[in-house]
């Protein structure tokens, strides 16, 4: 777990952070591969587990062959697993694909919903991806917490939670509106390059002054002939 501070400390902290990561990066998004709500949907359920770089090398031929609901549909549970099979927990991924495509055109005519509960009503469909849809999607300011986010705020201090709700919710209270839609990707994209499990780059960190992780490494030195 990340340091514990005071809550103004904390606010005004994370605040700092986020701007930071903003100025560095003024337009993230995500780095799923997708062409409209649906297949954004689809993607995000595949992600689980998986890297996004893996998905978007199954999904190419999976879109290809079912761009929509009711070609998901008609491709069929087989169909799709044998597209995604490169990813962790694929009979299971192509179960909730098959089953949500079908509820799609059952409950909402074909169209991925703009609503929180309506999106967790589809299989294989949790808070952190419907966090993600409602963001991308649809504009929504919410926080899709996935373990970068969950390592970094715990981490660094600045949003610390024993569950991803928890982190959730403090990232949500303590980030400047005018930050929020955005603020998932800078984080999300913190963690997976610089921020990461293993080995911080700290010294590669925007927001490192006001990180209060204890153990924050060095530059490594530079091999001999190579640019310091």
């Amino acid at each position: 777990m990340g340091v514990k501070l005071s809550e103004g400390g904390e606010a005004a902290d994370l605040a700092a952070f986020i701007g930071a990561l903003a100025a560095a990066n003024p337009s993230p998004r995500t780095e799923l591969a997708y062409a409209d709500p649906f297949t954004l949907l689809v993607a995000v359920v595949l992600s689980a587990q998986s890297t996004d770089v893996a998905v978007n090398r199954a999904t190419i031929g999976l879109f290809a062959a079912a761009p929509t609901p009711a070609a998901m549909v008609a491709l069929g549970e087989a169909g799709i697993a044998a597209h995604i099979r490169s990813l962790g927990l694929w009979q299971a991924k192509a179960r909730h694909v098959a089953a949500l495509s079908r509820l799609l055109i059952e409950r909402h005519a074909g169209v991925v919903p703009g609503e929180r509960e309506a999106l967790e009503a589809l299989p294989g469909v949790g808070r952190k991806t419907a966090n993600v849809v409602l963001n991308v999607a649809f504009g929504a300011s919410t926080m899709a917490v996935d373990t970068h986010i969950f390592r970094l705020g715990n981490r660094t201090g600045l949003a610390a939670g024993r569950t991803p709700r928890e982190v959730e919710d403090a990232l949500m209270a303590r980030i400047p509106p005018a930050l929020l839609q955005n603020a998932h990707h800078w984080l999300i994209l913190h963690g997976r390059y610089v921020c990461k499990a293993r080995a911080p780059a700290c010294w590669r960190c925007a927001g490192a002054a006001w990180c209060r992780y204890p153990d924050k490494p060095s530059a490594p030195r530079a091999r001999q002939g190579e640019p310091a």
